[in-house]
Order: C-alpha cells, then sequence, then structure tokens
C-alpha cells in the first residue's frame, strides 16, 4: 500500500454502505422469513442442517442447564475471572445511563410527565462462523439487564458438533440471558421476530450479524424494532508524529482481522510515520493468525492519508463517520469538541480500540457504514420505551378548550373539537 495525499483520495470507497443494495440477496433473505413463518420449528431444523450441517431435531434447538454447567467447567477460571471484570465495567457504564419517569403539576391542577418503560422481550444475535464473540453477549444482554427487561433471548448459530462456544454460553449466564437457542442466521432472526413453536417472539432485536442477518434485520424492521444495520467494522486512527508505527500497525490491524471487508484508515499529518506504519503493518501481517483475511482487508478497503494538519484530518474523520475513532495526538482533549461524526473516540496512545471492545464499558455495538452521522452506539435507552402521560384538569380544558377546538376544526376534524367542547358544557363555535 502507498501512502496517498488527502486530495487524491477515493473517499466513496472509504464510505460505502456496508450492508448494500442486493437485490438477489435480498429475495434470498425474504424466502428465508417466509419459511420460517410458515413452517416454523421445522424450517428453523431444515436450514440449520443446510446452513449448519447440524441435526438438532433429536436434541432440540433450546441450551440445556446441563449445557449450561459443562461451559463453565470447560472455560477455565482465568477467563471466568477476566469476564466478570469485563461484566462489571460494563454494568457501571450503562447505569449512569438510565433515566427515570417523571411528572410535572400545574398550579391549574394539570399533570404532563413521561414513563420510561423497559421492553418486556428482546432478543439478541450473537455471531458465529470465523469468530465467536462473548463479548457480544455482554454488550448487548447487559444494558437491557439495567433498563429491566425481564426476558432476554439469545440465538447464535451452532458448531458443526451442535454447540456453542463454552465461552458465549458462560457469558450468556452471567449477562443474565433468559433462553439461548443454536439457531443463525436470517432464520434466527425470523425466529425472533415472528415466533415459532420453540421461540416466542421478541418486541426487539440487537446484535451484529452477516450480510444474511443484517438484511433479514432490515426486513422485519417493523414487525419488531431493530438497534441498527450493522456492517462490517470500521476504524480510522488520526495521529500525529508522536504516534507509535508499532502500535498503529497493532491498532489497524486489530479491525482488518475481523473480516475481509473490513476498514482499517491511517490519517496523518507526518508522511514519515504513514510510510513507516504501513511497512510495520506488513511485517505484523507475516505472522498474524488471521493474517489473510487482514490483508485482504488493508489492501482492498484500507488506507494511509497525508493531511496538511490534525484540523483537516478531524474534517475528514467526520466526512467517514467511522465505527471507531482512534485520536493519538499531543494532548487529545484540546480537540476533543473538534469530533462529531464517530461511534466511538479513543483518546491516546494507551487507549487503543480493544479497550473499548472488551473492558472499558461503554458499549461496543457502534454505527458502521456512515451511520455514525446520525447514529448512536447500543445503550440503556435501546432498550426501553417512553410513554407520554397527560392529565388536564377541568380548569386547564376549560382554559385551552376554545383554542384546541379552533386547531381541529382547521384540520378538519370536527369530532375533536366536540370531544372537547362537550366536556366544557357550552358551544365554541370558532
Amino acid at each position: 500500500m502507498k501512502v496517498e495525499n488527502l486530495k487524491d483520495i477515493n473517499l466513496k470507497r472509504l464510505t460505502r454502505k456496508s450492508y448494500g443494495d442486493d437485490k438477489a440477496l435480498e429475495l434470498r433473505v425474504a424466502e428465508i422469513l417466509e419459511s420460517v413463518c410458515e413452517k416454523g420449528d421445522e424450517a428453523l431444523y431444515e436450514m440449520t442442517e443446510k446452513f449448519d450441517h447440524v441435526n438438532l431435531r433429536h436434541e432440540g434447538l433450546k441450551v440445556t442447564a446441563e449445557e449450561l454447567q459443562g461451559a463453565y467447567r470447560d472455560v477455565g477460571d482465568n477467563f471466568l475471572q477476566a469476564l466478570r471484570r469485563a461484566k462489571g465495567n460494563i454494568l457501571r457504564y450503562h447505569e449512569k445511563q438510565k433515566r427515570i419517569s417523571w411528572l410535572e403539576p400545574d398550579s391549574d391542577g394539570s399533570i404532563l410527565g413521561q414513563l420510561l418503560l423497559p421492553l418486556q422481550r428482546v432478543g439478541i444475535y450473537v455471531p458465529g462462523g470465523t469468530a465467536s464473540y462473548p463479548s457480544s453477549v455482554l454488550m448487548n444482554a447487559l444494558p437491557a439487564v439495567v433498563a429491566g427487561v425481564k426476558e432476554i433471548v439469545m440465538v447464535s448459530p451452532p458448531r458443526p458438533d451442535g454447540t456453542l462456544l463454552p465461552e458465549v454460553l458462560v457469558a450468556a449466564a452471567e449477562a443474565g440471558v433468559t433462553e439461548i437457542y443454536k439457531v443463525g442466521g436470517a432464520q434466527g432472526i425470523a425466529a425472533l421476530a415472528y415466533g415459532t413453536e420453540s421461540i416466542f417472539r421478541v418486541d426487539k432485536i440487537t446484535g451484529p450479524g452477516n450480510i444474511y442477518v443484517t438484511l433479514a434485520k432490515k426486513q422485519v424492521f417493523g414487525t419488531v424494532d431493530i438497534d441498527m444495520l450493522a456492517g462490517p467494522s470500521e476504524i480510522l486512527i488520526l495521529a500525529d508524529e508522536s504516534g507509535k508505527a508499532e502500535e498503529l500497525a497493532a491498532d489497524l490491524l486489530s479491525q482488518a482481522e475481523h473480516d475481509r471487508l473490513a476498514s482499517a484508515i491511517l490519517v496523518s499529518p507526518s508522511r514519515d510515520l504513514l510510510e513507516e506504519t504501513v511497512k510495520e503493518v506488513e511485517r505484523q501481517l507475516e505472522d498474524l493468525p488471521r493474517g489473510e483475511i487482514a490483508r485482504a482487508s488493508w489492501e482492498t478497503y484500507g488506507a494511509a492519508i497525508w493531511v496538511n494538519d490534525v484540523s483537516e484530518g478531524l474534517a475528514l474523520a467526520n466526512e467517514i463517520a467511522p465505527e471507531h475513532f482512534e485520536l493519538v495526538v499531543k494532548d487529545p482533549y484540546s480537540w476533543l469538541g473538534q469530533v462529531k461524526n464517530v461511534g466511538a473516540v479513543f483518546l491516546g496512545r494507551y487507549s487503543p480500540e480493544p479497550v473499548g471492545d472488551y473492558f472499558a464499558g461503554p458499549n461496543h455495538v457502534l454505527p458502521t457504514g456512515g451511520t455514525a452521522r446520525f447514529y448512536s452506539p447500543l445503550n440503556v435507552d435501546t432498550f426501553m420505551k417512553k410513554v407520554s402521560v397527560i392529565s388536564y384538569s377541568e380548569e386547564a380544558l376549560k382554559r385551552d378548550a376554545q383554542q384546541i377546538a379552533l386547531l381541529a376544526r382547521r384540520e378538519g376534524l370536527e369530532a375533536h373539537a366536540r370531544a372537547v367542547e362537550v366536556r366544557v358544557k357550552r358551544n365554541l363555535s370558532l
């Protein structure tokens, strides 16, 4: 890879919409959704056998208590200790997000307010495939727990032996997941959205997945709510001459190793740092276990971009709106006010992106594909709904009736006007 000047960069390549508009694929997903609607569990068994090469008809889709107990035996004490530390950090962070219902009385006796209520039943999707993510279990389930959700249902594709990764099962148990099913892909999203004989439908679906999962979430939206349309992982690092090439290269590859479609971008006013980091990426790729995936990502969607100064680099970051944004510059707090469109910002060289992925506390389910321009990370509000409260007094209704009736009649809604007037016992024809 060569260092490129900002004016020569094809920004369209770097700001692509990750979930795409593949009409043929959307049709295939629609067929899967329809099949689950019509055939229920039978469709889930058929597709699990077809796509995951696992026959679950005998043992069923639901993870048993015995499987959970076995998972605890398999993971080891060190993993469990680290998981519980991460859980504590995530809970503490998200507990600060929770808001409460409010009621505000007026001197005329009326009361207005807002109830903040948890959703009753939510579904979380946990990817399988090329990697498994116990951290995603914590990030999806724990904000729901803080919000007060009582029923948290997890689906995840089984491994070839018909099991889920022990670490994923233990994370689910620790995070308060109430039901776990071995089903993935678009069929798993369909089961959560529409329900089957074994899986009762949910109110909202969260969690990232492959393109089939993303398109399925897109199509079931409206039947249920969803968190977002998550695409491949992204990182943009803005570094000045204080950055260290070895560290920056490792950070870029930490996202490139996720997926061949992942995006890793380094921006700097220091051409020497850019060139040194590009060389360091090549060196680190040589012995990276997921090096083939990371190299494909780096060569297709990676970039090393030279800018005039940090301010120009920030403007570029705000235009691209990356999922993860590392600001590795001297005194990063002095630039924080210029950060506008990113999913999460990591300040300084001691805040690499994986700290946020696993341990610090903020949620790692973040907007991708440029949607950080208008979307937020997964949070406690994701799992809550707001109900307006209106309690008018007789005095307030008499005071406002004439104006309410006026507005109603201007919209041509006579019954609206009369519904007010009948209560104040006088004709307010206007």
